[in-house]
């Protein structure tokens, strides 16, 4: 008699009692499957350790500056003049009045009927600069069209020189190849073009500035920017002035007969923000670590990094670096004294801003000596912080060996659940010879039943 399932031929519920079987023996997987979740929550763990702790040492990056701490506000009172300063800038007031702004040479070629037929084949273009500078390009395999030696000017930055094609709607002659110098000013003028190995094309690009006519190109000179400051006269190649006034970038956007104004200033605000960043960051790290190694009594519950070295030795090595004692001889010397103070109970940073305030006001450079430096604050902070973000360093590791502890775990999930699955099919082959015996032993029982019958019957007709 052929079987289709477990308990069918027996009437026994053996398909199930197999289910149930299998239910409490995969019971034991729940462990590993719990140590499994637990151990992917560290490894997320970690990385949120990471970024808290990049985040801290970006904010100490920021405050490790010369350029943050007495810093200037520069302001000028045209659009027609854009200004910036820097620490190096000495707090005082400009007067600016720009004649011209500098520009840039343009050399326009005679016009062309077309920009796709080809000038000969080949050459090289040499282009010499009024600094002194050359460079060749080479055409060889290239396009010589107009449009072709547009395109290979443009591709090579160290000629000095960039060109378009200009269509004037001439009906005849439209299309004017124009080349422009890269830089404004006068050491940045062509001097020369020179075509060799391609006379066509040289018709066309020789030039030569001691005679433009000749050359037939209609030439704009460059000219150099000049403006007066407090008086004295200035030239400059660029409108972009960064030497002109010491910390001080000046970038001219007009030309004009107004005199304008720049007021140079102190600005402590750069210094205080940069300082409450940090003290953000660092809070917002040191409630990461709270939360992550948080344990709950009432559930009996830890979290991710309750427990874990790693964290609080972060978390100790923030602190230290942080709040520790500052070498050297300022009045100023902790955090206290910028009225920063450590909350004992939560471990955060408080800030008191009228204090913070003073502090910068009257003592910049003691407060610049508290953060800037290998073993001021800011440094401090960076370099331990490093140890455990670095590529390679304690945190990279502490996720490695947790990623070989998962591993592990998956190996011993599997193995576990093969071997349940082993032990299911043996209990499988003996639930079915099972159903098989009581069913041959059910069919026996019908047959005696039946022949015990039937000669009660025989007698019973006697």
């Amino acid at each position: 008699m052929a079987i289709s399932a477990i308990g069918v031929g027996s009437g026994l519920k053996l398909d199930e009692l197999l289910e149930d079987l299998r239910k409490t023996e995969k019971k034991s997987l729940a462990v590993i499957q719990n140590r499994q979740v637990a151990n992917t929550n560290k490894i997320s763990a970690y990385g949120q350790l990471k970024s808290g702790l990049s985040e801290l040492q970006a904010a100490a990056k920021k405050l490790n500056s010369n350029d943050v701490f007495g810093a200037v506000k520069a302001v000028s009172n045209s659009e027609n003049i854009k200004v910036s300063g820097s620490a190096k800038a000495a707090p005082g007031q400009y007067e600016i009045m720009v004649e011209n702004l500098a520009s840039r040479q343009t050399l326009t070629a005679p016009a062309q009927t077309t920009r796709d037929t080809a000038m000969g084949e080949g050459g090289k273009i040499t282009v010499t600069l009024e600094n002194g500078k050359h460079h060749t390009l080479d055409m060889k395999d290239k396009d010589t069209s107009l449009q072709g030696v547009m395109n290979a000017i443009n591709s090579d930055a160290e000629l000095g020189m960039k060109a378009t094609i200009i269509n004037t709607g001439d009906p005849d002659e439209p299309y004017r190849l124009q080349l422009s110098a890269a830089e404004t000013g006068k050491s940045a003028s062509i001097t020369s073009i020179k075509v060799e190995n391609n006379n066509d094309l040289g018709d066309l690009l020789d030039f030569d500035s001691s005679d433009p006519a000749a050359s037939g190109f209609e030439q704009t000179k460059a000219i150099n920017a000049k403006l007066t400051v407090n008086g004295i006269e200035i030239s400059s190649e660029s409108n972009t002035l960064k030497d002109t006034i010491e910390g001080l970038e000046i970038t001219l956007n007009k030309a004009s007969s107004e005199t304008i104004n720049i007021d140079v200033s102190k600005d402590d605000s750069k210094a205080a923000e940069a300082i409450k960043e940090y003290v953000a960051a660092y809070n917002k790290f040191n409630k990461s670590i709270r939360t992550l190694t948080a344990y709950n009594p009432d559930l009996k519950q830890g979290s991710a990094l309750t427990g874990d070295s790693l964290a609080r030795e972060a978390q100790n090595a923030m602190r230290e670096a942080t709040i520790g004692h500052v070498s050297g001889d300022g009045e100023i010397r902790t955090l206290i004294g910028l009225g920063i103070n450590l909350d004992p109970k939560t471990g955060e940073l408080k800030i008191d801003d009228k204090k913070l305030d003073a502090a910068l006001k009257n003592n910049m450079a003691d407060v610049q000596k508290m953060f800037v430096g290998e073993q001021a604050i800011a440094g401090r902070v960076q370099k331990a912080a490093e140890d455990f973000v670095k590529k390679g360093g304690r945190i990279d590791k502490a996720q490695e060996g947790a990623e070989k502890v998962g591993k592990s775990l998956q190996d011993q999930y599997d193995t576990a659940d093969k071997r349940i699955e082993e032990k299911m099919e043996a209990y499988r082959k003996q639930f079915v010879q099972l159903d098989v015996m009581i069913n041959r032993m059910q069919g026996t029982s019908n047959y005696l039943t039946q022949q015990l019958s039937m000669l009660g019957n025989m007698n019973n007709s006697k």
